[in-house]
């Protein structure tokens, strides 16, 4: 299945794309940022990422959209404008009829490096190993949207909606509904998802590991 994670800021808006097979075994296929232009107004600003936004997506059709949820923090005016480009970034998921889910930073920082406290220094680090990269993403805002895409990857949950609004859902049991023929990708995306519910969500380089041993 192909993920696009998106890290929602106005100055930079961080778009990370990843391919993951059943065995939950992830792949880069585009890393970037969106930027709106300092100095324009908000409006046009958020334009441009909203632009940049449905350019990815139709430049690379993700079948699942995965975005950093806004925590509240001491800059009031930071959080008001990221929960704009957080909710520019679901009205184009949204356009595009894609399924979409939600993360916090400290549920991404856990799936990625096992701490969900760890610094950006560490999640770059992590994401260049899991994908294999030669160097960790730059900028940072690059790598935490690959980091959120790897989080829904390997968790599968935060699905915004219910099971009547999207194309499938999976119960904490395991068991997969649907309303309507699924993909091949989105077949084999669910399967991995049932095995994680009934599994508990592990890093599969660890659950490899712990098998061999």
């Amino acid at each position: 299945m192909r993920i696009l994670g998106i890290d929602p800021g106005l100055t930079r808006c961080g778009i990370g794309i990843i391919d993951v097979d059943s065995r939950r075994s992830a792949r880069l296929v585009h890393v970037g940022v969106v930027r709106g232009k300092p100095g324009m107004a908000t409006h046009f600003r958020l334009k441009q990422i909203a632009d940049g936004i449905r350019d990815a997506i139709a430049t690379y059709s993700p079948e699942l959209v995965a975005i950093e949820r806004v925590f509240v923090q001491d800059n009031l005016q930071s959080v008001t404008t990221t929960m704009m480009v957080m909710g520019v970034a679901m009205a184009e998921t949204g356009r595009a009829n894609l399924p979409m889910a939600v993360h916090t930073p400290s549920e991404v920082k856990a799936a990625v490096t096992g701490n969900g406290k760890a610094q950006k220094p560490q999640v770059q680090a992590m994401v260049q190993r899991i994908l294999g990269l030669d160097a960790p993403p730059k900028p940072a805002d690059a790598a935490d949207a690959l980091a959120i895409a790897i989080c829904q990857a390997w968790r599968g949950s935060g699905l915004l909606g219910s099971g009547s609004d999207e194309d499938f859902s999976v119960s904490l049991s395991g068991k997969v509904t649907s309303r309507r023929e699924l993909t091949p990708a989105q077949q084999q995306w669910a399967a991995a998802q049932a095995k994680t519910r009934r599994t508990g969500a592990v890093d599969p380089r660890r659950r490899q590991a712990k098998q061999s041993k």
